[in-house]
């Protein structure tokens, strides 16, 4: 009677280890996927500090915008006369010689 080749033993356990190798290989690069550095979950952190950025960005165009305008009201040649009053007002807490200044009476303290 012909006798079993014991490569066959050897051969399966040859193949479970090749099948565990390539399972935990595959583990190893989906968690990379998934939380590695250059993975899924950090390009969405990027992409809402993306927005957030952007939005940042936009509002400070606004008030650029604004200041630019605001320079060029107080050009040195011809200032814009309500602009130069609106700064002594507001800035400067000048009043014109025609308002009607109303002080409160301060609250007692006790």
């Amino acid at each position: 009677m012909l006798r079993q080749p014991s490569y066959d033993r050897r051969s399966k356990l040859r193949q479970a280890l090749v099948l565990l190798l390539c399972l935990g290989l595959t583990a190893y690069f989906a968690h990379h996927t998934l939380k590695g550095r250059h993975g899924l979950e950090a390009r969405e952190r990027l992409l809402e500090r993306e927005s957030a950025l952007q939005f940042q960005l936009e509002s400070l165009e606004t008030v650029r915008s604004k200041l630019e305008r605001d320079v060029a009201l107080l050009r040195p040649d011809l200032p814009d006369p309500d602009f130069v009053e609106e700064i002594a007002r507001e800035v400067l807490g000048f009043a014109h010689p025609r308002d009607s200044i109303v002080a409160e009476k301060p609250h007692d303290v006790r």
